[in-house]
């Protein structure tokens, strides 16, 4: 059986060598090099062609997982790339699949899991649980929610915790016209509170 070859990116350490060390005593999946950020990701896979690229989503500053996805995806030939993570909202998981990944597993999945996620991902398939799967469809079937920029800006405010006289002085409106933005972003997202908005923008990737 000829070994994956495996880039691992994650910018902790102590993740990376837990993840390598899963893969120590098999012969079927090959680690060949780390990254701990996106760009170096980028880099490295133009130099070592790995097949499989397993990626964080989170990655600190600079580019997170699914702006590497991205470049990963984008390049010649192009490595299949698996999302292992801690994180599991559904406009995340979307983002990722968008970008081009080729699964999403969350890190308390089992090793041979992740090895068989690995194997598949190299043919070519897709790698997604059932649950995650379902939800996926959800959210692409469900409408999207359009904010204008003024709404969006209103939004962004309010998920540092400003007041509405906070906002009202950042935008240059009155306090009579960010409350009619609030309105209109409530009656958008369906949300009855702030703490709502915030909460239902954060899962469909609007913050």
């Amino acid at each position: 059986m000829t070994a994956v070859r495996v880039l691992l990116v994650d910018d902790h350490p102590i993740v990376r060598a837990g993840v390598r060390s899963l893969f120590d005593n098999r012969d079927d999946v090959e680690v060949i090099g780390e990254a701990a950020s996106g760009e170096e990701a980028v880099v490295l896979a133009r130099h070592l062609h790995p097949d499989v690229v397993l990626c964080d989503l989170r990655l600190g500053a600079g580019m997170d997982g699914v702006q590497t996805t991205a470049a990963l995806r984008a390049q010649h030939p192009a490595p299949a790339v698996l999302i292992l993570t801690t994180f599991d909202r559904d406009a995340e998981i979307l983002g990722a699949i968008e970008a081009g990944a080729a699964g999403y597993l969350l890190k308390d999945v089992a090793p041979d899991d992740i090895v068989r996620a690995i194997r598949q991902a190299a043919s070519g398939g897709l790698v997604l649980t059932p649950e995650l799967s379902e939800r996926v469809v959800q959210v692409m079937r469900a409408p999207r929610v359009r904010l204008t920029d003024r709404e969006l800006d209103v939004l962004r405010l309010l998920d540092t915790g400003a007041s509405n006289r906070e906002i009202a002085k950042t935008l240059f409106v009155t306090e009579a016209t960010v409350k009619t933005h609030l309105v209109h972003v409530f009656e958008k997202l369906g949300a009855d509170s702030r703490a709502r908005a915030i909460a239902i923008a954060r899962d469909t990737g609007l913050l």
